[in-house]
Order: structure tokens, then C-alpha cells, then sequence
């Protein structure tokens, strides 16, 4: 039974030669070049300009992109495999590159030709960076409750507000912006919300506070204040007051690099468990011959895989443009991020006190994992989306 999809056919995941090159190419550059610092990333809470510079020589900021626009192609399965490989080393190096996402693929999507044309390229070819600016102090998964607005003057926009936890302002050059043109509806709350491509340098952009949350050491999020920022009525995506529309749409794209950063937590967090068990001893044995420790490994293996496994699923219905995917995606990034902290809380137990020992590099995967449970869609509102697509794909109905 394969309710409430169409048929078993839907559950192919179409990998080639190309995507395990590709894969093999990335996991060189990691071992070589990015497991070596991973303590520099984590102590600077920076990434090394160098590193930038050779994954922006890769080709690795325009993965997924169409050629057309300056990118490398491949679609969301080469990204996931990308973001995979990069998380395993660091999700913070993951970041630096999948962010531009939450800026291309709403103008991939949405946008003009004239705003693809424009901002797009620079961002494929790493000449910019770009972020998306949606998340305010009272608005966060309930997108509708954003409260900066946007007041047209003599055919401009004049935007106001304060965006928070803004992953990539240190660094943008482009954000996307969501701002009230309208109050909302009395049976539409969603009503009244555009998106607008804003550029850092414009008059009354401000980079904010930087917010030490707990993981993503190397690219942790700011705030993005706008004072009076005058956009230009051409810089509107997608149709003013439905810009919730694009946002959940962007969302339903991106939250499957969330769930290939799980995976690629999850992967890092299995190999050094297995690793350490297979070397530590206790009582005359490896720990791994003891059935408590050998169950731990067996059960991170499969969560691994399974998260792996929905996460390939969902970037191939997307690259397919069916409808089914947003459900995938949802499965995807709840079961994925869940399995990371769940392994990586595993692997600290086998390691035992060097889990928590910082220079073990082992507690970090569990801080990491816990962020993508929340950003993208807390895993609670993952749950709600399964939920309704399920309803409304069985039976048609909105709940």
C-alpha cells in the first residue's frame, strides 16, 4: 500500500555516476581541507576566508542553480549530497554555502527575468552573498504575524522593521525581505505580506547584533534592522500582499537542506562512535563486543539510513516538480534532524567523558543537531504540515 501517494514508482531515488563523482570530489575536499580546522572554525566562530575561496573555485555556490543564471545545474539532489558532505565536517561550511538558497529559489521561482538576471549570477559564481530576512521578534513559525512594513511613495517602497536570527547578514549583500503592505484579512491572516530583494548597501540597512546561540559556530545569525529602505517597485518578488505564498513555497524547497544537514551530522556522529568502539577497551574487550554498546551502533546505523534515504526521496520529487514532495520534504527534515541529535547524543555516551571533552570535536554534533530541529520550520510545525498534506492529498481536505 502506498497511500497516499499514486504508486510504488513514486519512491524511486533516481542517483547516477555523476552524483557519486560528485559526492567522492566534495568528501575529498572536506577530508583535506576542512576536518583538519574544524577546531579553528569552532574557536573563531569563523570560516577561514581560504577555505571560502577554494568551494567558491568548486563550483559549490552554484550547485543547483540552472546553467542559465550562472550556476553548476544538478538540482536538489546535488545539493543535498553537497550540503551532506559539508555538514559532516561543519555545519556552519554548510551554511555559508546552502543559505544562498533561501535567496535563489524564491527568484528562481517568483522573480522577474530582470531580477534573476541581476542577482542571481553573482551569487552562483560566489561574487555575492545573500541571505533571507523573515524571522522577527514576534514571528517565527506563524510567518503571518510579521509586523515590518512597507508604505508605497511616489512608486518606491519605504520598508521598516526588525528582522532577527538571520542566518549569512554578517556577510550578504542581497536579502530577501518580507514586510506588511497591507493588514491582514479578517479570514486571510496570510494576506498583506511581500517579499522584496533589498541590498545591503541601500540607505537605512543595518547589520544588528550577532546572537550566540548554541551550535553553528562559524556562521551563527544576526539581526537585520531597516530604517526607512527605499526598494524600488521592480525589486518586488512574486505578486504584492501574497508574499507568503513565495515564503512558504521557499521553505517547502530549503527545509531539505535541513534534512541533509542531519544526515550529514548524523554520519559524522556514527563514524567516530564506531571508530571509538572498535578501539576503546573495557574489561579485557573492545566496548563494541558489549550488546548494550553493539545495539547503540545498530540503531544509529538505521536511523542514519533512514534519514538518508527520505532525504534523497524528498530532493528527487522536488527535481521532479511533483506535488508530493512537500510532505517528503517535511518527513525528511523531522526525521533526519531528530535522528542527528538522537545519534549524536549516542556517540557522546559511547565516548563516554571525552564526549563532552570539547576537544574531541564530539559535542558539537549534538549542538548542531538541535538548531535544525528548530530553524526552517520548528520539527512541531513539520508535524502540522505532514498532517495536512496528508488530509489534503488523500481526501482533498483542508483542516
Amino acid at each position: 500500500m502506498v497511500f497516499p501517494f499514486r504508486s510504488v514508482e513514486d519512491f524511486k531515488v533516481e542517483l547516477t555516476e555523476e552524483h557519486e563523482l560528485f559526492r567522492k570530489s566534495v568528501r575529498e575536499f572536506v577530508e583535506n581541507k576542512v576536518m583538519p580546522r574544524w577546531r579553528e572554525i569552532e574557536e573563531s566562530n569563523s570560516v577561514p576566508e581560504d577555505i571560502k575561496r577554494e568551494m567558491i573555485a568548486m563550483g559549490f555556490t552554484g550547485v543547483g542553480i540552472p546553467e542559465e543564471y550562472g550556476g553548476q545545474g544538478g538540482g536538489f539532489l546535488m545539493s543535498s549530497i553537497l550540503t551532506e558532505e559539508l555538514s559532516r565536517a561543519s555545519v556552519a561550511l554548510s551554511v555559508t554555502v546552502g543559505v544562498r538558497d533561501l535567496f535563489v529559489v524564491p527568484l528562481l521561482r517568483f522573480g522577474s527575468e530582470e531580477l534573476k538576471r541581476r542577482y542571481v549570477p553573482p551569487v552562483a559564481r560566489g561574487e555575492a552573498n545573500a541571505a533571507h530576512a523573515n524571522t522577527e521578534p514576534v514571528a517565527g513559525s506563524d510567518v503571518a504575524s510579521i509586523q515590518s512594513r512597507a508604505r508605497k511613495v511616489n512608486g518606491s517602497y519605504v520598508l521598516s522593521g526588525r528582522k532577527v536570527f538571520i542566518t549569512g547578514a554578517g556577510e550578504a549583500d542581497y536579502f530577501i525581505v518580507s514586510a506588511r503592505t497591507e493588514d491582514p484579512l479578517p479570514d486571510k491572516r496570510w494576506w498583506g505580506i511581500t517579499c522584496f530583494v533589498v541590498e545591503k548597501d541601500w540607505p537605512g540597512v543595518k547589520i544588528g547584533q550577532q546572537f550566540r546561540v548554541m551550535g553553528l559556530r562559524g556562521e551563527q545569525p544576526y539581526e537585520v534592522i531597516l530604517d526607512e529602505v527605499k526598494v524600488p517597485e521592480e525589486n518586488i518578488v512574486g505578486k504584492v500582499n501574497e508574499g507568503f505564498k513565495v515564503l512558504m513555497d521557499t521553505y517547502d524547497h530549503t527545509r531539505i537542506g535541513v534534512a541533509a544537514q542531519g544526515v550529514g551530522i548524523a554520519q559524522a556522529a556514527f563514524e567516530k562512535a564506531l571508530n571509538y568502539a572498535l578501539q576503546r577497551e573495557t574489561f579485557g574487550s573492545p566496548i563494541i563486543a558489549h550488546g548494550i554498546i553493539a545495539e547503540k551502533i545498530a540503531d544509529m546505523y538505521m536511523r542514519l539510513q533512514a534519514a538518508r534515504l527520505l532525504t534523497y526521496w524528498a530532493a528527487t520529487l522536488a527535481d521532479k516538480g511533483r506535488p508530493e514532495f512537500l510532505v517528503a520534504a517535511s518527513l525528511a527534515k523531522a526525521y533526519a534532524t531528530e535522528a542527528a541529535e538522537w545519534i549524536a547524543r549516542q556517540a557522546i555516551q559511547i565516548h563516554g567523558a571525552y564526549g563532552v571533552d570539547f576537544e574531541t570535536g564530539i559535542e558539537r554534533y549534538l549542538r548542531d543537531a538541535i538548531i535544525t530541529t528548530i530553524y526552517e520550520g520548528t520539527n512541531e510545525i513539520q508535524r502540522l504540515v505532514i498532517t495536512r498534506q496528508l488530509v489534503r492529498q488523500a481526501f482533498g481536505l483542508k483542516i
